[in-house]
């Protein structure tokens, strides 16, 4: 069957060339002006949509198809060299890029590219319907936004792989979590995680810790010491803040990886490991190696496989999901408390520097002052309320998503649950709610 193809495109020239283009190339060619009139085309194979448009943008369109259909693939096409748009893309979800001007063979190229992708989502669909249970969680990752989709799909996908993970990203960002989540989704789940945090120790004594040591090999060295990769045999070693690690010692490591074997301090023979290596740093390693801090080979070998983890001011409304994970998870929190409108709207307003863990730590904070179950703005740190008010009335607009939800769990909270009521009391049909219930994965 001939493949049917959405064309999203504001300017009538370029709509219309890109059309002809696809049905020269044989596919079934549909167009559109803007993101609102695409989604009347529910019967389509692939959408090819332009950035910026009046209105919504084709950004805004991708993320909204990879939440509510993701098996649909996305092409954006963008400015040439406009390297913003397209990391913004790969977040929003989108199969490929065409930076204008493209020729129709580039066209033709990301068309077949898209068409064999939505192929491999069918059949992965498929047998999903028929396997026992769903979809394999990602232990202690909270969090439904496209971007945090596509990085637990990537977990997934290299879990059981024995080559090392480089785990990238801010500080905060939660990187030993992730590391912790790859080992339990591995064949190794039943052997030890041991971690190591190569800042927190001096220089002299990380060799000792990384490879153990005989006893008398220097002062202080009362008995013998097996080391890291020796604790975590069978497992996962988890080497934090590599980057710190000295130049030196570098070396070592580097061999100790590729020769599957340690040789501890004080001792002249070779004990063989089988570990499997993930490494963290919120430094850029390719930049310390340009600046010959970093071993490159060392470099090329930690990164085998990458996972680039985004901050949390890159994720929506996953702030919320976060913010609620951990109202109901803290230890000694007592009741559980639930989130005010005005301290969602915070949430959103603030910018989260210090990413997952600066907002674990203002959750405590807020449950340890409050004596309300509902926490409101008023109860979160001063940093975050102050960038509440200085956000002011533009907050509505940080994210409406966030407030369309908000109003919709209030009404059904208040009609205990009845859909058709709910609807009323919104002004929608009851077909909209259930779509808008499942694009915000509101649960009733």
């Amino acid at each position: 069957m001939t493949a049917r193809i959405l064309v999203v495109e504001d300017d009538d020239e370029t709509r219309e060339a890109v059309a002809g283009a696809l049905r020269d190339l044989g596919y079934d060619a549909t167009v559109c002006h803007d993101a609102r009139s695409a989604r009347t085309h529910s019967d389509v194979d692939i959408v090819v949509t332009d950035i910026r448009m009046p209105g919504e943008s084709g950004l805004e369109l991708c993320a909204d198809i990879a939440g509510n259909r993701p098996d649909l693939p996305v092409i954006l096409m963008t400015a040439f060299g406009d390297t913003r748009a397209v990391s913004l893309g790969l977040r929003a979800g989108a199969a490929d890029f065409l930076a204008k001007p493209f020729s129709l063979s580039d066209l033709g190229a990301a068309v077949g590219r898209a068409l064999e992708r939505r192929q491999r989502a069918t059949r992965v669909n498929r047998l999903a319907d028929t396997a026992l249970g769903s979809e394999r969680p990602v232990p202690g990752v909270v969090g439904s936004s496209p971007v945090m989709r596509t990085i637990a799909d990537r977990v997934r996908q290299l879990a059981n792989h024995q080559a090392p993970v480089l785990v990238t990203g801010e500080t905060g960002t939660g990187k030993e979590i992730f590391a912790r989540a790859i080992h339990a989704l591995s064949d190794r789940r039943d052997q030890p995680f041991v971690a190591l945090n190569c800042a927190a120790l001096p220089a002299e004594i990380i060799e000792s810790e990384l490879f153990g040591h005989a006893s008398g090999a220097f002062t202080g060295a009362a008995r013998n010491h097996p080391g890291v990769f020796r604790d975590a045999e069978g497992g996962t070693l988890f080497l934090d803040e590599i980057g710190a690690m000295p130049l030196g010692l570098q070396a070592r490591l580097l061999r100790a990886i590729e020769q599957r074997s340690v040789r501890p301090v004080g001792t002249v023979g070779e004990i063989r490991t089988n570990v499997r290596i993930v490494a963290a740093s919120n430094a850029r390693l390719r930049d310390l190696a340009d600046s010959g801090q970093f071993r490159s080979d060392l470099l090329f070998r930690l990164s085998t496989f990458e996972l680039d983890l985004p901050s949390l001011r890159e994720r929506g409304n996953d702030v919320l999901e976060l913010a609620e994970y951990f109202l109901n998870n803290l230890p000694n929190a007592g009741a559980p408390r639930v989130l005010g409108e005005s301290a969602k709207l915070a949430l959103l307003a603030y910018s989260w520097p210090g990413n997952v863990r600066e907002l674990e730590n203002g959750m405590r904070a807020a449950v340890a002052m409050s004596t309300s179950k509902t926490l409101e703005a008023s109860d979160l740190p001063l940093r975050v309320r102050e960038a509440h008010k200085a956000r002011g009335s533009d907050t509505a607009r940080v994210d409406l998503d966030a407030l369309e939800r908000t109003h919709i769990e209030r009404v059904l909270r208040e009609t205990g649950g009845n859909r058709s009521e709910a609807a009323r009391q919104l002004g929608i049909d009851r077909v909209t709610l259930y779509r808008k219930m499942k694009r915000y994965q509101v649960a009733g």
